[in-house]
């Protein structure tokens, strides 16, 4: 799950990583009402998550000049960029590439942005970014935030309050506005800057009945697996390449006596969500897109044999004692705790979001050459398409104004992209932002992979009914891990869901 899961993560996302990305998924068709509803619950599901993540965010980190990740090499940041650091694009500073005229048109007039992010630095960094786009056209962006959005941004638009741009951290939650008649179409314009220049899934999760509503502006990525380069070299092993070889490498260090994963799944009310996570990205791995997306929207039920075999996978490695030590402790074990064993050469690997480099401790040096890095969690076999799990945001018009329509247009353009990545590390969904302008070396090489992914697709438990999402996928999936069977786990969930 994403906001749900991630608005505990949200705080610990602003303040390093992914600023203001907090939700997920994406269907290449239109989003169902299932996936829409029960979200404006969704601020209360993750509350005791959220004081762990802020500690754990002041903690401070090392990363080396010359920091890798699997292999990969950084560049300098390129130094011929645009006022406020906005990289050079076709057009003048501000235009979204030639697309926005910028000839003051909107002398006088406000654009009005609600958003779940409320971070006072994060705010500053996005008053950088627009300042080009208001200098080009004279029009004053405003940007609202609020830590109750989702219960808030309901009321408002209820009352005919509406704020011009919408920030949307949930897929679900735009799409019940948008058949509530709440939103409006998006230009043909958008709609093909997101289908050239945006990782393949982004245009599905703004449209709604086979209209535009939303277009994407921040994301974050999952598919990670957290080791020791040291401990791996050491040893002789070598990252792999699908889950096959996963598992082999997993059960190589059985038999070298070590052992190969960690993890902890306990936080709070949300206990269990760690699990949804590995659910969701077996699913991708092991079924494909389409299938998730009928999964997530129940056009398969939950208990579908698809669904078994992705559980069981998940299984085969948390629920191997072989592999993980003591399974039950697993459900106990804080979220933010999951991987530390690696520091101590107690365990090797560990499955979790680009977030949790905020985790490790003060002074750990990350990349190739250091004692912490990252690489991807392979497909099933060579030649498949390369899934990434994740999530992010998605701006959506409340009214025609052309002023509203260009400030949409230019929160998602390269231009944009390229600012927030400079001033705050934020990740973009457009497949054509410069990576280089990120300040961390090491979230360099997270976008540039995250970019060379094939299809995305958002956190699946974000998207589903509260009931099931944050509500018996979470607890079935705690049951599961200490004892209960996956027939009878996926029954359970199934018997859950709502029936309209």
């Amino acid at each position: 799950m994403q906001r749900r899961k991630s608005l505990a993560v949200g705080a610990l996302v602003a303040l390093s990583l992914v600023a203001g990305a907090c939700s997920s998924k994406a269907k290449t068709t239109d989003t169902t009402v299932a996936a829409a509803a029960d979200t404006t619950a969704a601020g209360t599901d993750t509350t005791a998550v959220a004081a762990d993540t802020t500690v754990a965010a002041a903690a401070g980190t090392t990363v080396a000049a010359d920091t890798t990740v699997a292999g990969a090499t950084t560049v300098a940041a390129a130094a011929d960029t645009t006022v406020a650091g906005v990289a050079a694009a076709t057009g003048e500073p501000g235009t979204a590439g030639g697309k926005i005229e910028c000839k003051d048109q909107y002398k006088g007039k406000k654009v009005s942005i609600f958003s779940p992010n409320d971070d006072v630095k994060e705010i500053a960094a996005i008053d950088a970014a627009v300042l080009p786009f208001e200098k080009c056209t004279g029009v004053d962006v405003t940007w609202e935030g609020s830590k109750t959005f989702e219960a808030d941004v309901k009321v408002r638009l209820d009352a005919g309050n509406a704020p011009d741009v919408i920030d949307f951290p949930q897929p679900g939650l735009l799409a019940l506005q948008a058949r509530a008649g709440k939103l409006v179409e998006l230009p043909a314009d958008v709609k093909d800057d997101l289908d050239k220049n945006f990782l393949a899934g982004w245009t599905g999760y703004g449209t709604v009945d086979s209209k535009l509503y939303g277009a994407a502006f921040a994301q974050n990525f999952k598919s990670f697996v957290w080791y020791n380069p040291q401990a791996f070299a050491a040893k002789g092993y070598t990252i792999p390449t699908t889950l096959t070889e996963l598992i082999a490498l997993s059960d190589k260090i059985v038999a070298d006596g070590g052992t190969p994963w960690c993890a902890g799944i306990e936080s709070g009310a949300a206990t269990g969500w760690v699990i949804t996570d590995w659910v969701e990205d077996m699913m991708l791995r092991l079924n494909g897109p389409d299938v998730y997306d009928q999964w997530v929207n129940h056009k398969i039920a939950f208990n579908d044999p698809k669904v078994k075999v992705a559980v069981d996978a998940v299984g085969g490695i948390l629920k191997n004692a072989k592999y993980v030590g003591n399974v039950k402790a697993i459900a106990t074990t804080r979220f933010q705790d999951g991987g530390l064993p690696i520091v101590d050469g107690k365990c090797f690997m560990h499955r979790q979001a680009n977030f949790y480099k905020t985790f490790w401790p003060a002074g750990t040096v990350f990349g190739d050459k250091g004692t912490i890095s990252a690489f991807y969690l392979p497909v099933a076999k060579a030649g498949d398409p390369k899934v990434m799990l994740g999530g992010g945001d998605i701006n959506s018009a409340t009214n025609n104004k052309p002023e509203t329509f260009d400030t949409i247009r230019f929160v998602s353009s390269v231009e944009y992209a390229n600012s927030r990545a400079k001033s705050s590390g934020t990740f973009s969904p457009r497949k054509d932002y410069d990576t280089k302008q990120l300040q961390d070396p090491f979230d360099q090489v997270f976008a540039d992979i995250g970019k060379s992914a094939d299809v995305f697709r958002f956190d699946g438990s974000d998207q589903m009914p509260g009931a099931v999402g944050s509500g018996s996928f979470w607890k079935e999936s705690t049951a599961w891990i200490v004892g209960e069977s996956t027939d009878d786990m996926l029954n359970n969930i199934e018997k859950s869901w709502p029936a309209s």
